[in-house]
């Protein structure tokens, strides 16, 4: 199988139902080692656009993860990011919103978090979680301390769903490329992996009684991320959807559409005028004496 974005890209104004998207597709890899190949190649050449990104210094670049418990963020961050220059990639997880957190607007705190121009920010979680866990959860909604005037279930969702598009195109049109990740996997591979968890001594701390609590609510999650990407998958900031039962496989599709986000930046490496051109020879015959 080659790898076609187009195939996991949501269309803005796209009708998604997550029960026709499969969790599951044929592999691009033969075996374990031609997946390690491929991956290998893939982060190689992430290294080479990442330092070009730091040195052009004109875009800045944000991955944002979302996705049921269990799923992979954390292992397709770890892996398709791996030998990325530290100093040019920074990842920040969201949870729950701290008191101080709270008495700010949903976008304050993962505002704070975005990248500089010249690196790649990675959000773990994002602030799509405050039309996701918190519409599952309308007490979470109810907790943030707002008027009630601005409460109502009719417009509160599509006034975050606008606040966030408004938020993306304005980043867009300030250089700050977006890419968003849903890891879709399936309610029978999420069960696997937690009894996986459960039996493995170093993915123990991985586990809560929570995290099998929530997935009574999974119809719920899944209702709720249909119509947050129907919302919020535009041409500027798209929405992908990688299945992700297979998680090598999920890997390599995402490592790829992150190659393609930076190839079409057309970045080149600053040139030196004339002017740099005399200082680097004038520096040069100093170290020669």
């Amino acid at each position: 199988m080659e790898i076609n974005s187009r195939d996991f890209r949501v269309a803005e104004g796209g009708r998604v139902k997550l029960d026709k998207w499969p969790t599951n597709v044929e592999p691009v890899y033969r075996s374990r080692e031609h997946y390690q190949q491929l991956l290998g190649e893939h982060v190689a050449r992430l290294i080479s656009l990442q330092q070009l990104l730091y040195a052009f210094n004109r875009y800045a670049v944000l991955l944002i993860f979302q996705a049921m418990d269990a799923a992979g963020k954390d292992g397709a961050i770890k892996h398709v990011m791996s030998g990325v220059n530290p100093q040019g990639c920074q990842v920040f997880s969201f949870r729950h919103p701290s008191p101080i957190e709270l008495q700010h607007d949903f976008l304050w705190r993962t505002t704070r978090d975005l990248p500089e121009r010249g690196r790649i920010g990675i959000f773990n979680r994002s602030y799509y979680e405050e039309v996701l866990i918190a519409r599952v959860h309308p007490e979470i909604l109810h907790n943030e301390g707002l008027p009630d005037a601005l409460l109502d279930e009719k417009t509160v969702w599509h006034d975050r769903y606008r606040s966030i598009v408004d938020l993306e195109l304005h980043l867009t049109g300030n250089g700050t490329r977006i890419v968003k990740f849903y890891l879709h996997i399936s309610k029978e591979e999420q069960r696997k992996r937690f009894l996986q968890r459960i039996d493995d001594p170093e993915k123990n701390w991985k586990f809560s009684v929570a995290d099998v609590e929530e997935r009574q609510y999974w119809n719920q999650y899944m209702k709720a991320y249909e119509e947050c990407f129907n919302a919020t998958s535009t041409q500027h900031a798209p929405w992908y959807i990688v299945p992700a039962d297979d998680k090598e496989n999920a890997r390599l599709i995402v490592s790829r559409i992150v190659l393609e986000t930076l190839d079409e930046l057309e970045m080149t490496y600053p040139k030196a005028n004339a002017e740099r051109r005399k200082e680097l020879q004038s520096i040069r015959a100093q170290l020669e004496k």
